[in-house]
């Protein structure tokens, strides 16, 4: 574990090159970090009993207490009821999330109608999510319950030891190549990297069938992209290969893109016309858009990447049987359903859905952190230098 003084290296380039955050901003985390590594050992959590806990995992004949880990892989053939009981007695749950509200809304209405279970949820970017739940764990104050954001936020967190692995009888219908090796978390929805366009502007026929297709004096003054999708330009470039992938952004970049900061921004700017096409639009955006009436729809230009978004259960959380009923919650059919249903594409293959029916190519979370300060340079060179 680092001091609790220090943010781990591969923290700050990530927090820094990942959402733009300066490095001002940087060294005030760490001396928020440092003031909290000072504060008295408080608000430690503590196991929670069970009137009948498992002793294995297909019994429960112990009285004796669990701790968090024992509770979440959990497996006996009565882990429904006895999960059930416990999470009621505890009465509720903390959740930190990236969600935005008109989703998260319906889902934890739904969660606390079906079982009584109360969620206090705080709302963040990833980057704040990431940010709170370092600093909270660090100074001993165990908050947070569950939490769920991207994939590389969750991969930090998983590498700083604040999860637990847990079981969930829903993990056998997600995709098994979106889960971790070390289980830590579980992909709950997927964010795809779509090419969006405006349909007054635009006709669907004459958008090309790869990237390399906007490249053309056609596409000249058109295009538009997020400012801080250097992760975007890594998968395409591993996707491509370094040559042919350095020559695709190299001329990218002598198109001069409108770059602009926020996926939301852009999605709303293309279903204005302001943008007449996107390169790297969340399809979940552009599809919130398009179910409003909106003038904007997507399609999936190859090659399309995919991030998995991942939900997790905290080493020292308060309410554990609440936390892990609410993940069990989150991957079941019917919420991923919901889920597709506001337009967020799905994790759980039960659920069928055209928003994620296509080819597309697979990004590591783990592989976005390690390489985070390499695209982030090269991103910025050729991008966000005028």
């Amino acid at each position: 574990m680092y001091p609790f003084a220090v943010i781990p290296k591969f923290v700050k380039r990530t927090l820094a090159l990942r959402r733009g955050i300066s490095k001002r901003w940087v060294l005030l985390v760490s001396s928020i970090v440092l003031c909290c590594a000072s504060l008295p050992e408080t608000g430690q959590a503590q196991s929670v009993g069970a009137t009948s806990a498992p002793n294995s995992a297909t019994n429960s004949a112990t009285l004796a207490p669990l701790g968090q880990e024992a509770i979440y892989i959990y497996k006996g053939a009565d882990r429904q009821k006895w999960l059930l009981e416990h999470a009621k007695t505890e009465g509720s749950l903390t959740l930190y999330t990236s969600l935005a509200p008109t989703e998260a809304a319906p889902l934890l209405k739904e969660f606390e109608k079906r079982y009584g279970v109360h969620v206090e949820v705080w709302r963040g970017l990833s980057d704040g999510v990431l940010q709170r739940v370092l600093n909270e764990t660090r100074a001993k104050r165990y908050a947070v319950d569950v939490v769920e954001t991207n994939g590389p936020e969750m991969e930090i967190l998983a590498r700083e030891k604040m999860f637990s692995e847990f079981f969930s009888p829903n993990q056998a219908d997600l995709p098994q190549n979106m889960i971790p090796k070390h289980r830590m978390w579980m992909p709950d929805r997927v964010n795809f990297f779509v090419v969006a366009y405006n349909t007054q502007k635009v006709k669907r026929e004459d958008l090309p069938n790869h990237l390399e297709g906007f490249l053309t004096p056609r596409w000249k003054d058109q295009l538009g992209i997020e400012a801080t999708d250097a992760e975007w330009m890594g998968g395409i470039m591993n996707a491509l290969g370094e040559t042919r992938g350095t020559a695709f952004f190299k001329k990218l970049s002598e198109m001069k893109p409108d770059v602009r900061k926020g996926h939301i921004l852009l999605a709303q700017m293309i279903s204005q016309g302001e943008v007449q096409v996107g390169l790297t639009i969340y399809n979940a955006n552009a599809q919130s858009f398009k179910l409003r009436g909106a003038s904007i729809d997507w399609v999936p230009i190859e090659p399309t990447l995919a991030r998995p978004q991942g939900i997790a259960l905290t080493k020292h959380a308060a309410h554990p049987y609440a936390a892990l009923l609410f993940a069990d919650f989150m991957l079941s059919p019917d919420a991923q359903k919901m889920l597709n249903d506001m337009g967020r594409p799905p994790a759980n293959t039960k659920v069928k859905s055209e928003l994620n029916n296509f080819n597309y190519v697979l990004t590591e979370p783990g592989l976005v952190v390690d390489e985070a300060e390499k695209w982030g340079q090269a991103w910025g060179k050729l991008f966000l230098t005028k």
